[in-house]
């Protein structure tokens, strides 16, 4: 599927709201809602990979958020599978630069976090860890969230936009 500018600011606008009316996104974007509708079920199948809802983690009586650096030895599949499982595990990367995967985890304290990431160096093939507790979330899905960027976005893709 080629993305043209147009479907970069209809994807922009359900970046912002995913549960608009389609009547009201046509009045903005100046599109058909049949035409519409029949980008958004292209999209479902190439482009939007997941329709959720951001929580305010704090709010449901987890207010220890970290992102977690690990480092494997051999059994990389199995620590990945263990993560992959695990519900305080919120999102799983594989990364590189001398360590094997980002979790992005949340915990109710900072204790069960500590004995989360000791069962991970004691029972699995994790040799080493970094922890970096999250404070404050300054921007969260932020990129091609606004339609009135999209321009900045697409004029130049090698010079950065600059508002």
């Amino acid at each position: 599927m080629e993305i043209t500018k147009k479907d970069l600011i209809v994807l922009s606008h359900f970046r912002q709201d995913a549960r608009c009316r389609l009547t009201a996104l046509s009045r903005a974007t100046g599109i058909p809602v049949s035409t519409l509708f029949d980008k958004l079920t292209a999209y479902q199948q190439d482009v939007v990979v997941k329709t959720i809802s951001l929580i305010n983690f704090d709010a449901v009586g987890f207010g220890t958020h970290a992102q977690v650096l690990l480092r494997c030895g051999r059994d990389r599949d199995g620590v990945k599978d263990y993560l992959v499982k695990h519900p305080l595990v919120n999102s799983l990367y594989k990364v590189n630069n001398g360590f094997d995967f980002l979790a992005e985890c949340v915990f109710r304290t900072m204790k069960e976090l500590e004995h989360f990431v000791e069962h991970l160096r004691a029972e699995l093939d994790v040799r080493s860890t970094e922890v970096y507790y999250l404070v404050d979330s300054l921007k969260r899905e932020g990129f091609l969230a606004d339609p009135s960027l999209v321009d900045a976005l697409i004029r130049d893709p090698q010079r950065v936009p600059t508002l």
